[in-house]
């Protein structure tokens, strides 16, 4: 199973971490987020990632290329100029990482790759998000649909306080409600082949173009996740996906 991570944007509305980094390399508990996304890919046991890349995307290209360095031990014979690497912690995963253009829309990007994933279902998901998601839930249930597409469909966590009155008391304060904006797309998708019939050129929306138009069609299954969903659009989301973090009970993180 081919996953596609969209990892190209500039990420503007976090531009305190995204002037120096794409936001796929902004860490929460000092690693990248895009290597919590792909580790939750690999615990339900799909390895194979084509990373899109464009802004800034020779950050993730030399994370990569040192990953394997930098997450083991080496013996460097400084006379002889001899490295040798001992045992590593580097991950079962085949990285693809794809130049996919500065200014290329997110349809554009999975365009773009259309020669790598025309052999059959593949995933894509954005290089921002994290939830705990059961992939293989969410595979089977894309497979029964029987259509082109599925999205997995998420509750945005709200971002304010609420409170419920009685009169003009406060009956109730909740300090994070669940959100009554409805269900939004939280990524996590699952497409066939015949995907590309909806996506043109590079400035393609896959939000605006291509999931409307498999809508108006019939073909989009929405897959509904009632668990842990957050995406990091802002620094307050970053913040609240660190704390989740340090407290040692993320729960996105279904891997050992």
């Amino acid at each position: 199973m081919k996953t596609v991570i969209l990892a190209g944007g500039r990420g503007t509305r976090l531009a305190e971490e995204t002037e120096i980094r794409p936001k796929p390399m902004v860490e929460v508990g000092e690693r990248p987020i895009l290597w919590h996304i792909m580790k939750l890919y690999s615990a339900f046991g799909i390895r194979d990632f084509y990373v899109a890349l464009g802004y800034k995307g020779e950050h993730i290209k030399h994370y990569f290329l040192d990953y394997y360095a930098l997450n083991g031990s080496l013996r460097l014979g400084l006379r002889s100029g001899q490295v040798e690497m001992y045992a590593s912690q580097a991950e079962d995963w085949d990285l693809h990482l794809m130049d996919t253009g500065m200014n290329t829309s997110t349809g554009g990007r999975v365009l773009r790759l259309r020669p790598y994933l025309e052999d059959g279902t593949f995933m894509v998901t954005y290089g921002d998000g994290v939830g705990n998601v059961d992939i293989g839930a969410l595979l089977a249930f894309h497979r029964a649909q029987g259509k082109i597409a599925t999205v997995t469909a998420v509750r945005p966590p709200a971002r304010f306080g609420g409170l419920e009155f009685d009169g003009d008391l406060v009956a109730r304060f909740t300090e994070k409600p669940q959100s009554g904006e409805g269900w939004i797309n939280g990524g996590f998708l699952v497409f066939e082949p015949a995907v590309f019939n909806y996506l043109d050129g590079d400035t393609c929306s896959l939000e605006s173009v291509a999931l409307e138009r498999l809508a108006a069609a019939g073909q989009l299954a929405a897959y509904r996740h009632y668990g842990f969903w957050q995406c990091m659009d802002t620094l307050r989301d970053k913040i609240r996906l660190e704390e989740e973090w340090a407290s040692g009970k993320a729960p996105w993180k279904l891997w050992e």
